[in-house]
């Protein structure tokens, strides 16, 4: 018997409520579909998401948004939302990013320009490496004006269809660097390593360093962060999630919380619906799945034998992106009386060795690069007066945390979060034990417990030289496995990032609705 909740079928179900799935349910909802969002929590918004401690609430996860744009010169993703009538409260982050290397004592601030200007940052890193160098900061300039230009060309090839001779005549620079790796493209430029690592702190963000990482993924977020700065919204992720899904809700779709899908069905290679663990299944022709393909293609799909040798090879050969560890204080004073004066700091307590720190990510920990963000210095009002947020962050690689055991991991979980308050205490010259008076730690298992996520990985796909924007624009066609069947979230082509999965998750509906499209011509 069907539960009355459920209509006898959808146009498309949407697996999960964070960011990527609403982002879906809107756009389908947009061209009047019949839609179904079913998460398994009882909030949408997966990891976009806050928290409650000693009655203040604190951000869960994130640091800042990329693609939102001022009012007068919006992005992508501000446009987005505008577009779907989602009004967020955006505060603009103040600086890029503060950098501090504690072996060679480079220590820079570093402010973004405005509306795709670069010559703000290109002056502050050449000047914090070598003060009146009118050649060095010409050099970075040059640089992250190419980066510039890729930016821009992405974001019209991501949704423009072109010949490879239309994108040599108009897109020469994007063309001309897809398939090398940033750092042979930064090397061309013959920097001095000190700019270089300034250049380089924003790695992190994307999981990979620059000798991994394609070209085109670092320009695309130097030339977003650097060319346009960052943005919060004034009441943290969450208020993206639940504006999000109650503006889809107003759109007409259905949102179901705690209802976890076990399975999709599938017959004769099309989707016909779902099943969810209570056993009922739920009828819809398409299907939106934010699970990662590695979990839909093996555990899933019924019957299993609909899934083509295609797909696991596609999920087998991906490298499963970072996840997370982050040490999340709420402190007893102001952040100027603490030493704090930047809203992000990346800080390399031993020094920019990038395939050091890289390896060391591989690990269980300690970790030598992390990141600071006081959300107060964006954000002034998020905590009660005389008293701020810190959260000191690193990105490890899942693999290091896959011998953790339930004896073990208490254990490292406060020597991880031990050494990161240590270190930052060193570096602000604040004891800050001192002055704590909440303590919140997420770890690996933290985000794999609570979302679900494949070895707890927030970053999907690692972006590799085989295997990034481009390469997936490519061959996004090729990937759709079974008819009816989309995915969205970081995993999806974009990547990773809060922006990305917005894009992510409007990718996947653009999916849906031309297989819709082709079905339709086909009589299906």
């Amino acid at each position: 018997m069907a539960n009355k909740h459920f209509q006898d079928s959808y146009d498309v179900v949407v697996i999960g409520g964070a960011l990527a799935g609403l982002a879906s349910a809107l756009t389908l909802a947009k061209k009047g579909k019949k839609v179904l969002v079913l998460e398994q929590h009882n909030l949408p918004g997966g990891i976009a998401t806050s928290f409650v401690r000693g009655d203040v609430e604190i951000e869960g996860t994130l640091h800042e948004m990329m693609s939102i744009g001022p009012k007068e010169c919006p992005l992508k993703i501000r446009k987005f939302f505008d577009e779907m009538g989602v009004d967020i409260e955006w505060l603009r982050v103040p600086d890029a990013y503060r950098f501090v290397d504690g072996k060679t004592g480079v220590n820079v601030l570093v402010h973004p320009g405005d509306h795709g200007n670069f010559e703000t940052p290109a002056r502050e890193i050449a000047e914090a490496v070598e003060p009146g160098n009118e050649e060095l900061y010409k050099k970075v300039l040059d640089l992250l004006n190419l980066c510039g230009r890729v930016y821009d060309s992405v974001n019209i090839l991501s949704v423009t269809h072109m010949s490879k001779v239309q994108m040599l005549l108009k897109h020469p620079d994007f063309v001309k660097t897809a398939g090398y790796s940033a750092k042979e493209v930064v090397d061309t430029f013959k920097l001095p390593q000190k700019v270089v690592d300034i250049l380089s702190a924003y790695w992190i963000y994307v999981g990979d360093i620059l000798e991994n990482l394609p070209f085109t993924v670092w320009a695309f977020l130097m030339g977003d962060y650097l060319g346009y700065g960052s943005y919060v919204p004034k009441k943290f992720s969450h208020e993206m999630s639940l504006k999000m899904c109650e503006r889809a809700i107003e759109m007409g779709c259905q949102v179901e919380f705690g209802t976890r899908v076990d399975k999709i069905l599938v017959k004769n290679g099309h989707v016909e619906g779902v099943r969810l663990a209570n056993g009922e299944e739920v009828k819809a022709r398409y299907v939106v799945c934010s699970a990662y393909p590695d979990k839909a293609y093996t555990k899933m799909i019924e019957p299993l034998s609909e899934v083509p040798a295609g797909a696991l090879k596609f999920v087998n050969s991906k490298t499963v992106g970072v996840t997370c560890f982050s040490v999340v204080l709420l402190l007893d004073d102001e952040p100027e009386n603490l030493g704090i004066k930047d809203y992000s700091t990346f800080y390399a307590p031993k020094g920019m060795d990038l395939e050091t720190i890289f390896k060391e990510y591989a690990t269980e920990g300690p970790y030598n690069y992390i990141t600071s963000i006081c959300t107060n210095l964006a954000n002034p009002g998020c905590t009660p007066k005389g008293t701020c947020v810190y959260s000191i962050t690193a990105l490890p690689r899942p693999e290091g945390w896959l011998g953790v055991t339930e004896e073990n991991y208490e254990e490292l979980k406060r020597k991880n979060a031990e050494y990161f308050i240590d270190q930052e205490s060193k570096r602000l010259g604040v004891d800050l034990r001192k002055h704590i008076l909440e303590i919140v730690i997420e770890a690996p298992c933290t985000i794999a417990h609570y979302t679900g996520a494949y070895r707890g990985s927030i970053y999907g796909y690692m972006h590799t030289m085989d295997d990034h924007i481009v390469a997936r624009l490519q061959m996004s066609e090729k990937e759709n496995f079974i008819q009816g069947l989309s995915f969205a979230g970081a995993h999806q082509i974009s990547g990773d990032g809060m922006g990305p999965a917005v894009t992510n998750g409007r990718k996947g509906a653009k999916i849906i609705l031309d297989m819709m499209e082709e079905d339709a011509k086909e009589g299906k």
